[in-house]
C-alpha cells in the first residue's frame, strides 16, 4: 500500500446507548479513532420522488490496517469525512493480509 495515498483525514466514530434524565434510552455517537484514508470509488447520485430529492452518494475509503479498525462492524461504526457523516454499509478487509481495509459507505440524510 502506498501511504502517500492516504491524503484524507477521517473520523471513524462508535454508536453508544445512554440514558437521559427522564430514563430513555438514547443513542449518541462517540469519537473512535481518527486516521488518514485515500478516498476511491466516488458515484455521486441523487434521487427524487414526489417532489423530495435526497443524496444517495456512495464513496469507498481505504485505510492502513490496525487493531483498531480490525473491529469495525457496519452496524456500530460509521464515518466522518470533510464534515459528513457517511454509514458503513460493507467492509472488504482486502484478503486478510492486514494491510489495509476499505470501507464502502453512503452519505446519511441530514
Amino acid at each position: 500500500m502506498n501511504i502517500a495515498l492516504l491524503s484524507e483525514k477521517v473520523l471513524l466514530q462508535k454508536a453508544s446507548i445512554s440514558s437521559d434524565d427522564a430514563g430513555n434510552r438514547v443513542s449518541t455517537w462517540q469519537d473512535y479513532f481518527t486516521c488518514y484514508a485515500t478516498v476511491s470509488a466516488e458515484s455521486p447520485m441523487e434521487e427524487t420522488s414526489a417532489g423530495a430529492t435526497w443524496d444517495e452518494s456512495a464513496v469507498d475509503f481505504s485505510l492502513r490496517w490496525c487493531s483498531e479498525v480490525e473491529t469495525l462492524t457496519t452496524k456500530e461504526y460509521r464515518l466522518i469525512f470533510r464534515g459528513e457523516a457517511y454509514n458503513i454499509e460493507g467492509i472488504d478487509h482486502m484478503n486478510y493480509k492486514r494491510k489495509a481495509i476499505k470501507l464502502h459507505c453512503r452519505r446519511e440524510e441530514s
